[in-house]
Parts: structure tokens; sequence; C-alpha cells
């Protein structure tokens, strides 16, 4: 039987790097994007065709809808020439990026920056691939756990991310017709490169996170990974429209 296909945005580091992998460990062939840095993207490519799956890499900007149309296309060729598919099966909104700015020194750009690459980004990126998504796919957005609970300096990134909850049930809603699940998964603090790598690297960041994480430690990547290559898969075959937080038990 045909391996299904995920598609993972910003699939070449951190949590999509990890979701990318998991998912064909699942037996996932998998599409992966990527922004700048193609060396990255192509590494996790020859990753996944090692465990025996296939993979292939695209560059997306999500910042900005221009492109959507050309991807798309060139996501229905890389379907046709590569794996012989004409359809998704999975697509994991996953690429953003972390900023931390003071609400009262937040601009007018920061915002629509926010806006473009966590909201408006997946939410037309998603209306584009529909007629390429099979009928029964799975979509994954992105959250974060500071859609739940409050840091100082995560006023835009945290509403866009709970934006991206509220979408995500519309989302369920509409496409339940096709048999389209949609949820969305929300991390909690994770050692990455997110945001400048602070709370890998900020020790006294990563201590407090762990004092008040019930599991006692910050996340890692192969924490979440797993969580999204499940929702992905048919075990999570009648869970929808659901906010599903990964943090360890963070301030509970």
């Amino acid at each position: 039987m045909a391996s299904k296909i995920a598609l993972v945005t910003g699939g070449s580091r951190g949590l999509g790097k990890d979701s990318a992998l998991q998912l064909a460990k699942r037996g996932f062939d998998v599409i992966l994007t990527y922004q700048t840095k193609k060396e990255f993207a192509d590494e996790v490519v020859k990753e996944i065709e090692s465990i025996g799956q296939k993979a292939f890499a695209l560059p997306l900007d999500i910042s900005t809808t221009a492109g959507f149309d050309q991807f798309a296309t060139e996501v229905k060729n890389v379907l046709d020439t590569q794996f012989a598919s004409a359809k998704l099966d999975a697509l994991v909104n996953n690429a953003g990026i972390g900023i931390n700015q003071s609400f009262e020194t937040t601009t007018e750009e920061i915002l629509d920056s926010m806006t473009n690459i966590h909201f408006k980004g997946p939410y037309f990126l998603t209306q584009k691939l529909l007629s390429l998504l099979n009928d029964g796919s799975s979509v994954v957005n992105t959250s974060s756990g500071l859609a739940r609970f409050s840091f100082a300096g995560y006023s835009a990134y945290g509403a866009m991310k709970a934006a991206i909850d509220s979408l995500s049930r519309y989302q369920a809603l509409e496409l339940g017709s096709r048999k389209i699940r949609v949820n969305s998964i929300a991390p909690g603090a994770i050692e990455t490169d997110f945001g400048g790598g602070v709370v890998r690297d900020v020790a006294d960041l990563n201590n407090h996170i762990s004092s008040e994480t019930a599991l006692g430690r910050v996340g890692l990547p192969d924490d979440i990974g797993s969580v999204v290559a499940f929702l992905c898969s048919d075990d999570s075959k009648w869970i929808n429209a659901q906010r599903i937080e990964v943090s360890g038990g963070f301030k509970i």
C-alpha cells in the first residue's frame, strides 16, 4: 500500500524537523518547506530517506501570500513526479518565528509581521492547499502554551496563537463535510533555537520554567513531533477541533 503523504511547513529545523522525522517513522512520506536554509532541509530529507520514506524540500516564505499560488503548483508537481500521488493526507502548519517585545513598544510593523506569519499565512496557505488534500485528511495547526498562560513580551505572538486555536475550530466545522480533521497543538517552552535559543541557553529561565512544570523540566523537540505525528495518523481519527497543550504540565 502506498505511503500517506504529509506536508510540514518549517520542517528544516526545530519542532518542524522532529515532526517530519516522526511522521516518517510512522510511515508517511514528507514534503517539507524551508525559508532560506536549504542545506538544513536537505539534511532532513536525507534523514527521512534513511528511515525508508520519500522526502522532498521546497522553499516557502510564509510571511507573504504572494507566492502561495506558485507554491501550490509546485506541491502538485512534486506529488505527481516524486510521489506518484495527486493528494496530501496531512498538513502541518508549523513555520513561524519568535519575538519578545513589550506591549508598550510593539510597533504596527511588528504586529503586522506576527499576523502575517502566524495567522494570515496558515489561514490562506491551508485554503490554497484544500484542493490538494484528500478527503479524510488531518490538519495540525501550531499554537503555543502562550495562548493560555502569559509571559511579558509575548502579547503579539500569544494573541496570534490564540487566534490559531479559534481558527482551528472553525476549520474543523467547515471542513467536516470532507471528513478533514483540524486540531491545534500548543507546545510549552522547548529547547530549540526558536526565539534565539533563549529557553535552551539561558540557565535561569530554563530553571524557572522547570520549577513551574509538573514533570520538572523544559520540553525537547522530540516531546512534540510524536504528538504531531499521532494527530496526523488514523490513531487519532476521532480527535477533532481540539487544542492539545504539550507542556509537561506548566502552571497547572
